[in-house]
């Protein structure tokens, strides 16, 4: 039984994960835990693992104990200063850890791929300006080249215009949800989840959209489409709306 044990938390877990993160591939559904660009790694990773995990089914149940009392036979002949340590039997330490890694392999294996909550997204979001780009998204806008910025592209530029006059006027054509603004009460945070590497590292980008009574019409969460055009109010950045229409959640609802 313990060797049962030992090979589930070694090859069991490792195999069925690699599974699981070519079943979400195929699937198309991978793009929920981790950015694209990284979807061949893990999928890569995860066919090394299961060729591994084939393989070690050609070890014999218990050989690695065998060769740990070998060594243990061994060193028995040592006198007290050669002595090594001996293998002790897992703790409740370490079978604590297995049990909990056990479950969080099964939940994975179980429960459907979800997005994570705009609660979660809400508590994350913060009016402090977060930066999801470099230099080029900055030139880019300056050059009027803007057709397919997204949030986080927009919220790169109000964070780090110097000269906020020369985008007044341009068209933006969003999507994401509502959040509310704690610093304007008459304006929402237009918001979505930037993933870097993983759902883990996903941080709210945020676009301030003024609409004066907007709590009466929008509800918090709500996923709104939004036409505009850029504006300045007291030296900063905003979006004033042409129009805002709810949508669904988008088939990907995550920005990369």
């Amino acid at each position: 039984m313990r060797d049962l044990w030992e090979r589930w938390l070694g090859a069991g877990i490792a195999g069925a994960l690699a599974v699981l993160t070519l079943v979400l591939a195929l699937t198309g559904q991978l793009d929920l835990y981790i950015n694209p660009a990284n979807a061949w790694f893990a999928v890569t990773m995860s066919v090394i693992a299961i060729l591994v995990v084939a393989a070690s089914f050609g070890i014999r149940r218990g050989a690695e104990r065998d060769h740990d009392h070998d060594h243990d036979h061994d060193a028995s002949h040592e006198g007290p200063d050669g002595e090594h340590p001996r293998r002790r039997t897992p703790g409740v330490v370490t079978m604590t850890g297995g049990v909990l890694a056990t479950l969080v392999t099964l939940a994975a294996l179980v429960v459907h791929p979800t997005v994570l909550s705009v609660d979660l997204a809400i508590a994350r979001t913060s009016t402090a300006p977060t930066l999801f780009g470099g230099e080029e998204i900055v030139m880019l806008a300056q050059s009027g080249d803007t057709a397919h910025f997204g949030v986080p592209d927009w919220s790169t530029v109000f964070a780090t215009a110097t000269a906020p006059e020369q985008f007044v006027g341009d068209a933006v054509d969003l999507t994401g949800f509502i959040a509310p603004n704690p610093d304007d009460p008459d304006a929402f945070l237009l918001t979505r989840l930037v993933i870097t590497h993983c759902v883990i590292d996903a941080q709210p980008a945020t676009l301030p959209i003024v609409e004066a009574g907007w709590a009466g019409v929008h509800e918090v969460g709500q996923w709104v489409k939004v036409e505009g055009t850029v504006a300045s109010e007291r030296d900063h950045l905003v979006i004033h709306p042409t129009a805002v229409t709810p949508v669904d959640v988008p088939e990907d609802p995550y920005e990369y």
